[in-house]
């Protein structure tokens, strides 16, 4: 759902990097977990362009620190269900994804957010590194499968580079 960014201020709080839209929607959940442990958060705050929380037993800067650049999950019960044809992303994690021609491209590794259009990252697996494809639907996108967990994508293999 985000992630805990550096320590803000002395008294122990520490922004947070939110992918919910908009990105306050992040305070709506609760209980976050970190590491598969609940976590309980004392208040949290807009502050300018920062959101900032403080979480219980976390009360200096150098306590916070610990927690910097963690993962904040919640409970998927808690996000509502997406509407047909819709879903979240990291459903699409560990799908495999083949190209129009049925040839295999690899498997996703995540989905990122890059202000254009959000890109799939894609692991090629045996060493080969990954792939990113602009997750566009109808150009590049042309198909997502999660019963199958497979994707179709309209990337030529001619497009590869080794």
């Amino acid at each position: 759902m985000g992630r805990f960014l550096s320590p803000w201020g002395i008294k122990g709080w520490l922004q947070v990097y939110s992918f919910a839209d908009p990105r306050e929607g992040i305070f709506a959940y609760s209980p976050w977990f970190v590491d598969g442990a609940e976590v309980k958060v004392e208040a949290h705050k807009v502050s300018g362009k920062r959101l900032v929380v403080k979480l219980a037993g976390v009360d200096t800067p150098e306590d916070a620190r610990v927690w910097a650049e963690r993962e904040i999950c919640i409970a998927r019960s808690q996000l509502p269900k997406p509407a047909q044809g819709e879903f979240y992303w990291h459903d699409l994690v560990g799908c495999q994804v083949i190209n129009l021609q049925n040839d295999p491209l690899g498997t996703i590794a995540q989905v990122m957010a890059t202000g254009a259009n959000d890109v799939l990252e894609i692991d090629r697996g045996d060493g080969a590194g990954t792939l990113l494809i602009p997750f566009v639907k109808d150009q590049y996108v042309r198909e997502v499968d999660l019963e199958r967990k497979v994707l179709v994508v309209d990337w030529p293999t001619d497009w590869l580079v080794d």
